[in-house]
């Protein structure tokens, strides 16, 4: 009889032990998953923390014209080289109409960068109308800037996007997104030495099609390319 009473104890002992080490099990491993998330949650927090609201939205902007819905466009450069700020910029585009738009407004290009160079380049002057390539280089150098901006709409793509273009051509191949090339060369005009030539290729988004012309998405492109050659990195 006390043989089995001691086994029976023993047995007892051991199912409250067996249970004590499964509540332990369960409670720190619960605790260990709480401490866990509470970590993933204080580091997501000051991951957020430390990025700026604009630098969000800046993400968000590229992720969405990276998709096609809002404007898009790709600049290649042949060169890295940069420039002063004070440099005195004259900018000029050639006479040459757009292959697939022969209607742009034909110094619409100049305008555009004018406007996006003057915020970078405080001296910068544009041509009044198109210009050839000499001619350009001669008013430049009349003028006493350091370097010539010449610019050439190569092509645009104006498609159907509202119902006035629609009634005027009524051609369902043509509705879509617009798009346009732009080239620019940047040359110095004491020595006439090319110093960076650039193609820039946009087009427009699924978002932002309606009313748009192909000149409507050159301008920030070219403030981008303007703060290219001073190093400034893309906001």
């Amino acid at each position: 009889m006390c043989v089995s009473c001691d086994v029976q104890l023993r047995l007892k002992l051991a199912r409250k032990l067996h249970y004590a080490a499964i509540r332990r099990f369960f409670v720190t491993g619960h605790r260990e998953i709480v401490m866990r998330s509470l970590f993933v949650l204080l580091a997501f927090l000051a991951l957020g923390g430390c990025m700026k609201v604009s630098d969000l939205g800046e993400g968000a902007r590229y992720q969405m014209s990276d998709a096609g819905l809002l404007d898009h466009s790709n600049t290649r450069r042949s060169n890295s080289l940069r420039i002063q700020p004070d440099s005195f910029i004259y900018i000029a585009q050639g006479p040459f109409k757009p292959i697939g738009d022969p209607y742009v407004r034909p110094n619409v290009v100049a305008e555009e960068a004018y406007s996006g160079f003057i915020e970078y380049f405080p001296m910068v002057r544009r041509a009044k109308a198109p210009l050839g390539l000499d001619e350009a280089m001669t008013e430049a150098r009349g003028f006493g800037a350091h370097y010539l901006l010449y610019t050439r709409f190569a092509r645009a793509d104006d498609r159907i996007g509202n119902s006035d273009e629609w009634l005027d051509q009524e051609e369902i191949s043509r509705l879509g997104i617009d798009s346009g090339v732009i080239q620019v060369m940047l040359i110095e005009t004491s020595t006439q030495y090319l110093i960076d030539t650039a193609t820039i290729r946009s087009r427009g988004g699924l978002l932002t099609f309606h009313d748009n012309k192909p000149a409507d998405l050159i301008g920030p492109p070219l403030a981008k390319y303007a703060r290219s050659l001073i190093g400034l990195s893309d906001q």
